[in-house]
């Protein structure tokens, strides 16, 4: 496909490299020099300098005939100008990045009269993981399917676990929640683990099911955690905002850290049944006398990545049960690797969902349609849902003679109210929402699956 991407900062750079790889055709646009040359060195894409709000730049873009804009400027109205331009020029897609909570709250208005086809909110998008996070204290990640039918849980097996030696059939049969094993990742390798995968400390899992059954399975195996009843975040930003709503919500009380005085006034006022701290949660007498030792998780929302870090581990050593990071690169997911604190990235969020968006394009209505994308085990391993049509071949046939492909995984299957952890038996229908476990980049339509042999 024909993609055009206003906007070469870390999300629009990111989403570029992801959306490259899917093999797609991409034209970057960004009005400063220096960044231009910065991509045009780094990525394999075309790179225009100009304004994304000038016709002139979209037309040299090719907006006319393009089938995807995506709008990720740093600026709201920005992106809708865009977005207005070439959805004028003839671009069939529109995507724009929509931050400001008023705008938001008008979501529909905006759909219709500037024509956006999806709006992305990285801010958001983030507090909402980690507010499911905090909703499985042992749990590393969450990521949901279906409105929250089904979850994968990224875990840890720590040291003398009662799973340590045991086989997955033997996991299973001792502890009988319903919940799958979707993927394995031990020493730098990632698989779709077979009923004989021996478990081992360190080894990271992907576990899927219904909530319900996953906190019975965690239960049972003594990783059950306390509740979370009250959470410190550090940083005043928009994902603070809309994490803390999110938490009130939950009924857990929330202590905010924030530096400037402007903006704590304005906490106030945003937040107002949150405890909002003007000081300086990087030195540890703050921390200390705000009661840091009496909280139960604490999150680093700054924009200061190696702060966020440090801050994270000295909360781990005065007790916190559970910290969350918030990094805006990557490589430094090895330093939390065995820490068991969670790391969220927002550009690494934003880009799944317009990476399974723009594969939906792709794909035939008529087989099925992709709901959700989600990258796991370093971007190795894509969890994909599908919503099934009539032309999906997998229909009416049972699971044990359907010929699944070399390392694809049938994991969960969504039908109505009910969700199924899929067995031999199990016979698909039009309709269901069928999460799908497989290489990254091997599954790009639901008929991608099967294959001539088992």
């Amino acid at each position: 496909m024909k993609i055009i991407i206003a906007g070469a900062g870390r999300i629009g750079a990111l989403i570029a490299r992801s959306l490259d790889r899917e093999g797609h055709d991409i034209t970057l646009i960004d009005r400063d020099a220096q960044t231009i040359e910065r991509c045009s060195g780094e990525l394999d894409v075309i790179c225009v300098l100009g304004s994304a709000t000038n016709p002139d730049t979209l037309r040299e873009s090719g907006a006319e005939d393009a089938d995807v804009l995506l709008a990720l400027t740093e600026s709201d109205e920005m992106n809708m100008l865009c977005a207005l331009a070439a959805k004028r020029l003839g671009t069939r897609t529109i995507i724009a990045r929509i931050r400001d909570p008023e705008y938001l709250s008008q979501r529909q208005f905006l759909s219709e009269a500037v024509g956006l086809s999806v709006i992305v909110n990285p801010e958001y998008e983030c507090a909402k993981e980690i507010s499911r996070i905090l909703r499985f204290p042992g749990a590393v990640r969450v990521e949901t399917f279906s409105k929250g039918s089904a979850e994968i849980i990224e875990y840890r097996v720590p040291e003398g676990s009662p799973l340590c030696g045991l086989s997955l059939r033997e996991v299973f049969g001792r502890f009988g929640a319903k919940v799958l094993v979707a993927v394995a990742e031990r020493a730098g390798e990632a698989l779709i683990p077979r009923g004989d995968f021996v478990l081992q400390a360190g080894d990271r899992l992907g576990l899927t099911g219904q909530a319900r059954e996953l906190r019975r399975f965690f239960a049972a195996v003594g990783q059950k955690g306390r509740r979370v009843r009250s959470v410190m975040i550090m940083g005043g930003s928009r994902t603070s905002v809309y994490l803390a709503r999110l938490l009130d919500e939950s009924g857990i009380a929330v202590t905010v850290f924030e530096r400037s005085r402007e903006r704590c006034d304005q906490l106030c006022d945003l937040i107002p049944r949150a405890r909002v701290i003007c000081g300086d949660a990087t030195q540890d007498e703050v921390l200390l006398e705000e009661g840091i030792r009496d909280t139960d998780a604490f999150v680093a929302l700054t924009g200061d990545d190696g702060d966020n870090i440090v801050t994270a581990m000295y909360a781990r050593r005065c007790g916190v049960d559970k910290a969350v990071v918030k990094v805006n690169t990557r490589h430094f997911s090895g330093m939390l690797a065995d820490s068991g604190d969670s790391m969220v990235t927002p550009g690494e969020i934003v880009s799944q969902q317009i990476t399974g968006f723009v594969r939906a394009l792709e794909n035939s209505a008529d087989s099925g349609s992709i709901e959700t994308l989600h990258r796991l085990a370093d971007d190795r391993i894509e969890a994909l849902e599908f919503r099934l049509g009539d032309g999906a071949k997998c229909l009416g046939v049972p699971l044990k003679d359907l010929h699944l492909r070399k390392g694809v995984l049938l994991c969960a299957v969504m039908r109505g109210s009910e969700t199924l952890i899929p067995d031999g038996s199990t016979v698909l229908e039009k309709g269901d929402h069928a999460v799908v476990i497989a290489a990254a980049g091997l599954i790009k339509n639901i008929n991608d699956m099967t294959g001539p042999e088992k």
